[in-house]
């Protein structure tokens, strides 16, 4: 572990975010907040999370030399967390992190969190993985899939830093505590690195990622749904899957066939579209609910591939392949 630290340690950066609020007088209140953060190449691109940078209106990177310095958001992605900054320093100056993957990761294996919890520069904790392929909410309120949760302390201002195997390499980007207290209580998180591989490279070069998108609206069904859409009069014949209430006109799903409601059902105070498409496989792969769905489309696809929607329509199943889009901007 302490050759992690000394082989890690001089990648890992401490961000200063600044903002400002106006009192009654319109007099500027600075707040200041802290984060971390990873060296990434030589080009002074700096990983860490886009809740840490979000809102700021100036941001510092103190770098393990103590050198304080300007930094640029480059580009952010809110539905994974991440974000990209960079700084204008000699290439002496920067440590970039070998990355490795988070597809062979076990749990009870030891892990490795370096940052800045309160503003401690560079502080190193131990854990292991505690489990995989958690599920955490975004800042932008979207799901976040395959999460890795550890227990190696996690405390605020530790968030945009690596976590790491014990070869040095980072495995994830620590991003959330669970905790009343915001205090380190044994349960963190971190966005898997495979992500980060993904994502990153589309924030430099194009400063956002771009999400796959089906272009449909559409309801959960679960067995008490399905029940009391039948006993409503609607043909439902499947117990778990997803119905299609809308098609976005001119939208991927829409080339493909997918087909929306074609009446509307009064279900206490709402207007429920029904008679459209049920999903119930993507790639041959059961996708229980809306959640799954968005997971898999997020962590396995790309914009322009193809997914193959199985859903059932007149009670028969059937095929569709989807070319999938992007998702517009909110």
């Amino acid at each position: 572990i302490v050759q992690v630290y000394e082989v890690a340690g001089p990648g890992v950066v401490n961000i200063t975010t600044r903002s400002y609020a106006y009192d009654f007088f319109f007099q500027p209140i600075p707040q200041e907040g802290t984060g971390s953060g990873f060296v990434y190449d030589q080009q002074g691109h700096i990983v860490t999370n886009y809740h840490v940078v979000e809102g700021a209106e100036e941001l510092v990177v103190t770098l393990p030399n103590k050198r304080n310095l300007e930094a640029k958001v480059v580009g952010v992605d809110p539905s994974n967390d991440l974000a990209v900054i960079q700084v204008d320093a000699s290439p002496e100056e920067l440590h970039p992190l070998e990355l490795g993957t988070s597809s062979n990761l076990r749990v009870g294996q030891f892990v490795v969190a370096i940052g800045n919890p309160f503003g401690l520069e560079r502080t190193l904790t131990v854990g292991v993985i505690s489990a995989l392929g958690r599920v955490i909410q975004s800042p932008d309120e979207r799901f976040i899939g395959e999460i890795i949760q550890t227990d190696a302390a996690i405390n605020p201002g530790n968030s945009g830093g690596p976590l790491l195997d014990l070869q040095g390499r980072v495995i994830g980007v620590n991003t959330a505590i669970t905790s009343p207290s915001r205090a380190s209580a044994g349960i963190g998180f971190a966005v898997p690195v495979d992500t980060v591989r993904r994502v990153v490279p589309e924030l430099i070069a194009h400063g956002r990622y771009p999400h796959p998108w089906l272009g449909v609206y559409l309801l959960d069904i679960t067995p008490e749904r399905a029940q009391l859409l039948r006993e409503a009069g609607v043909e439902m014949p499947v117990d778990q899957g997803l119905l299609v209430l809308e098609v976005v006109r001119g939208g991927p799903a829409a080339r493909a066939g997918v087909r929306g409601g074609n009446r509307t059902l009064r279900m206490g105070n709402i207007l429920l579209p029904v008679g459209g498409d049920v999903i119930v496989k993507v790639d041959g792969q059961e996708i229980p609910d809306n959640r799954a769905l968005n997971i898999y489309l997020e962590t396995r696809k790309r914009v322009g591939d193809v997914a193959t929607l199985t859903i059932v329509r007149d009670g028969r199943e059937m095929d569709l392949s989807v070319t999938l889009g992007e998702r517009p901007a909110l």
